[in-house]
């Protein structure tokens, strides 16, 4: 999901192995479901870069960095969740962990920047290298993302992790609609949010096409080679890809609580998109993410928004995040202590 307008106090987060991450504010939170049914729950203060340094603030550069510190949570979480949600004999080592994200990232790079560029090439003296060239090099890129998700939604173990993504924005609109954070009423919910994620790889897609378009304008390749053009396709699209995620990030935040026919024509494509990436969840996927999210939300805020009691306990791992409702070491609450 995006992540939070800090002005008007959104909340946002994704699905994890087994698990949810929220994030809010001041604090971020991943809770994961052990084999043994307990709630493993960690809370870790987010940056305050930009903050401190007024640079991160400004428009498109503020983008840039939400980018940035959204997948280092997120692989921060995502490592948490894979070691938690199996037995001890089963966790990976840092090492292994970082190997694995590495070689994702070479296959991501390789699939969605490389292979439509690769694909095109031999039609480059036909299309050219403008408007018509990035057009369809974008429509190969749409239609590979959603032949992937089509597939990995075919996976047992991706279809509980999109069913953990439904039940994160189900707390999320809950929250949003003034409602108590319990089962019952949280799954009466759509899982479809406005502002999640596909929303934001949607409108990435969709400002890359205009943005490669005109850099491939003023800066033309620098030879006629196929080889010569695929490099330089491949390392435009690189290149400007901070450019393109904090145009796209000021497109979201520029749509945030804000209902008219233009941004809902606008979400719309995400929309769509999350009837792969959301299943419908379970009271016991809805617990994980009431858990997480209560970590990060204001502790006045939710007086009366919250159970006394979740049927799950909760093992606290590190809290890095103090804040008034700490009135023990984490590691020594009790179950629905945070």
């Amino acid at each position: 999901m995006a992540s939070d307008d800090d002005a008007l106090a959104y909340y946002g987060g994704q699905a994890v192995i087994e698990g949810v991450m929220m994030r809010g504010t001041d604090a971020w939170a991943v809770a994961v479901r052990r084999p043994s049914g307990q709630i493993y729950l960690e809370r870790h203060a987010t940056s305050d870069l930009p903050k401190r340094v007024r640079l991160w603030r400004l428009p498109l550069l503020r983008g840039m960095f939400a980018l940035v510190d959204a997948l280092r949570v997120g692989t921060r979480a995502l490592t948490i969740s894979a070691n938690e949600s199996v037995d001890d004999d089963e966790q990976m080592s840092p090492g292994e962990f970082g190997g694995g994200m590495l070689l994702a990232l070479v296959a991501f790079v390789g699939v969605f920047v490389v292979l439509p560029n690769l694909g095109l090439a031999p039609l480059r003296d036909a299309v050219g290298d403008g408007l018509v060239y990035h057009l369809i090099e974008g429509l190969i890129r749409v239609a590979i993302f959603l032949a992937y998700l089509t597939a990995i939604a075919m996976i047992s173990d991706i279809r509980r992790t999109f069913a953990y993504h439904g039940a994160e924005h189900q707390t999320i609109a809950a929250w949003e609609h003034g409602d108590r954070l319990e089962p019952d009423a949280i799954g009466r919910y759509s899982t479809k949010h406005v502002r999640c994620g596909t929303n934001f790889l949607v409108m990435v897609m969709l400002i890359a096409i205009v943005v490669y378009s005109v850099a491939g304008a003023l800066l033309p390749p620098p030879g006629e080679g196929i080889v010569a053009g695929i490099v330089y396709h491949v390392l435009l699209r690189i290149a400007l890809l901070p450019l393109v995620a904090g145009l796209a990030y000021e497109g979201l935040r520029l749509g945030a609580g804000r209902d008219n026919w233009l941004v809902r024509a606008l979400m719309k494509p995400g929309i769509w998109l999350q009837y792969i990436t959301t299943r419908p969840s379970d009271p016991q996927m809805v617990e994980v993410a009431i858990r997480a999210f209560e970590a990060v939300a204001p502790p006045g805020q939710l007086d009366g928004r919250v159970p006394a009691s979740l049927p799950s306990t909760i093992v606290w791992g590190p809290d890095d995040f103090a804040d008034a409702r700490t009135t023990a070491d984490p590691a020594e609450e009790p179950a629905g202590g945070a």
